[in-house]
């Protein structure tokens, strides 16, 4: 499978180029294009992971579709065959890794959900107790199963971090019927997503959600629960206490803390052990939730 950094489509409008994926603006949709490009602490790494960007499209595509009686999502087409004739000559950039969806105006807030107390959530925690501003109870080790998920929102950055928010703030900020919903809708799909993937075996630490506008209805949008977005945690070997093995990115932020990288200038290169083990985890992922063995075209 080609490697896919950059894309470029002539005569389309790029009308925006994230960390890993690149959108295009076609008639009254967008192509979403997953690269195999991969970031860590807000920056984009030098090297390109393999299938990554095919992995990612596909499991957001199976959860789309799996999670569709929670709400609505901005899927139009998900099969390169049925794309316009426009797009053909760019089969080998886009099939596998590509997606025609709705135009909506996006929330500019990341719905974050919390089953378990890991990462940020672990060190707020250390802290004082609580996580934003949600207390927690006292005595809960590194990794632990909270007593119920929860919502902990981030402002949408364009560069750098997202930056944390209290529900109070959100909803004075965004309105309270609309926080209250992006909540309640972040919450449920947390939940049939991580009791279905637990069964899986794999366990949904944490996870986030994106949400837009189109034509006066909430939908899902984005990426959804993908090992970008989310910790992915391997069931058979989970010990609360320590950190988690993982079918994540985590894996790549791990070695990069390895090194002598200040995390403030360019990124190394990663080595090819990293890279193989990287793509290795990403396919594992994916097979363990959709159940197929993905295809290496």
């Amino acid at each position: 499978m080609k490697l896919v950094g950059n894309v470029e489509i002539k005569t389309i409008d790029k009308i925006k180029s994230g960390k890993v994926r690149e959108m295009f603006s076609f008639e009254d949709k967008i192509l979403i294009v997953t690269t195999d490009r991969i970031s860590a602490f807000d920056f984009i790494l030098p090297t390109l992971i393999p299938c990554k960007g095919a992995v990612l499209n596909k499991i957001s595509i199976f959860w789309f579709d799996y999670l569709k009686d929670v709400i609505e999502n901005h899927l139009i087409e998900t099969d390169f065959e049925k794309f316009p004739k426009i797009f053909k000559k760019y089969k080998e950039i886009l099939r596998e890794r590509s997606v025609l969806v709705k135009k909506a105006k996006i929330y500019p807030i990341e719905c974050v959900v919390r089953g378990y107390i890991t990462g940020s959530g672990w060190e707020d925690y250390k802290k004082g107790g609580k996580i934003g501003n949600v207390d927690l109870p006292s005595g809960l080790k590194m990794c632990d199963k909270l007593p119920e998920p929860i919502f902990t929102p981030t402002t949408k950055a364009e560069v750098g971090h997202d930056l944390s928010i209290t529900l109070q703030k959100a909803k004075r900020v965004f309105g309270s019927d609309v926080i209250q919903f992006l909540k309640d809708r972040s919450i449920e799909l947390y939940l049939k997503a991580s009791n279905y993937a637990y069964e899986k075996g794999i366990i949904i630490a944490d996870t986030k959600f994106e949400f837009g506008a189109s034509d006066d209805e909430v939908i899902l949008v984005d990426e959804v629960l993908t090992p970008d977005s989310s910790r992915f945690w391997p069931l058979d070997e989970y010990e609360p206490g320590r950190q988690q093995v993982s079918f994540d990115k985590q894996y790549v932020r791990d070695y990069l803390l390895s090194t002598n990288w200040d995390r403030n200038s360019t990124p190394p290169k990663l080595p090819e052990e990293i890279i193989l083990k990287t793509t290795q985890r990403y396919i594992t992922a994916y097979e363990k939730l959709v159940g197929k063995k993905f295809d290496l075209k």
